[in-house]
């Protein structure tokens, strides 16, 4: 008989990152292993014109009140389920009504997240709407869950806290999927690349002066592209802003000839995953990246990419690669092995069906007790 497994996440198939790449890619896996996977998303497209823009008050207010409405209808019949997946929390309030909901039905919960998500980190756009949310109810999830996956040390450590069964897979990339078509072919000029979410467009900004001087020295070889769901415009540097598309983001990201990824030094940063920094190397991207939390276990400096702490740093490595082809291919290369080895789906997913097995072995022996 098949294990049926509830995914409980906020956006729909292929729209997210985290998603994409913590669960949606290892669904295929589970089910190739006995799973049957119902789905179940908050969020629709429609939703998502407006719940992370500024204002649409009243329209946000019917979004949560319609996502609310779909959860309960998600989780109505949760006992037929053998264990309920969480990635992040099951509602975008500060409430664990889901949650407890769902622990007080007896089904295992497995919880996923690869963010500090117990720090207040509030984008922008929502700002104003702050005191709904309660980034402290992550401790409570901790508690209620039977398995937590986190994306890395840092997020295990603050999970252990509360949870003894505390397991760490990294954000993986599928390698059949994220490949580079084309062989370093001679361009007239070179492509820096940052990739990422409007949430996440301050930490681009914060490499703007590097990019301004670099700018200055190369003039038309060097062009900055900007792949997101945000415009960017910074006067001197003419960005390429790409919109980002699941349909063609293999064919932007290998037109970058070298991927950054600034992050500040603070407690939200250490909790990041390395997720662009994996992606550019996934591509034979040459990465450059800020030494924070996990980038620092995710990068054997001069080896298979390169971390930058300084505008110095990152000024001297960035010149390196930009005048140097061969250099830019054997880092790319190194990386790319890397994403086989450590971040890769094959490498990962024998301990995710371990661990799934392991919470429905849970529940199995939870009923044995309570039957004898």
């Amino acid at each position: 008989m098949k294990k049926r497994i509830l995914y409980i996440v906020a956006h729909r198939y292929n729209r997210s990152p985290g998603q994409r790449f913590r669960c949606e890619h290892f669904i295929p896996w589970l089910k190739e292993n006995g799973y049957e996977i119902t789905f179940s998303n908050m969020l629709s497209e429609w939703d998502d014109k407006y719940f992370y823009k500024k204002g649409y008050y009243f329209l946000k207010l019917i979004i949560v009140i319609k996502s609310f409405i779909k959860r309960t209808r998600h989780i109505r019949n949760v006992k037929k389920y053998d264990a309920v997946y969480i990635f992040r929390e099951a509602f975008m309030l500060g409430t664990t009504y889901f949650e407890k909901k769902i622990y007080k039905k007896g089904v295992p919960i497995i919880f996923d997240f690869d963010d500090a998500i117990w720090l207040k980190d509030i984008s922008d756009a929502n700002k104003s709407l702050s005191w709904l949310k309660k980034p402290e109810k992550t401790a409570e999830i901790c508690k209620m869950s039977d398995l937590i996956i986190a994306g890395n040390n840092y997020l295990a450590e603050y999970a252990s806290q509360y949870n003894n069964n505390v397991h760490v897979i990294p954000t993986t990339i599928d390698t059949a999927y994220h490949k580079r078509t084309n062989n370093y072919a001679e361009k007239e000029h070179i492509i820096i690349g940052w990739t990422g979410s409007s949430t996440t467009i301050k930490h681009f900004n914060l490499l703007v002066p590097v990019l301004e001087e670099l700018k200055k020295k190369y003039s038309k070889k060097l062009k900055i592209r900007v792949i997101s769901d945000a415009h960017v415009n910074h006067a001197g540097l003419e960005i390429e802003n790409i919109p980002w598309s699941v349909l063609d983001e293999i064919t932007k990201l290998e037109e970058i000839d070298i991927g950054i990824m600034p992050l500040p030094n603070d407690k939200w940063a250490k909790g990041k995953c390395g997720f662009k920094g994996l992606q550019y190397m996934s591509m034979e991207i040459p990465a450059v990246m800020s030494p924070v939390g996990v980038n620092n276990e995710i990068i054997h400096h001069e080896k298979n990419g390169f971390l930058a702490e300084t505008d110095k740093d990152w000024i001297e490595l960035l010149t390196q690669l930009i005048d140097n082809k061969e250099l830019r291919k054997t880092i790319g290369k190194n990386g790319r092995k890397t994403i086989e080895d450590r971040f890769s789906i094959e490498a990962n997913k024998h301990k995710y069906l371990e661990l799934f097995n392991s919470a429905i072995q849970k529940k199995n022996t939870r009923n044995s007790s309570i039957n004898s």
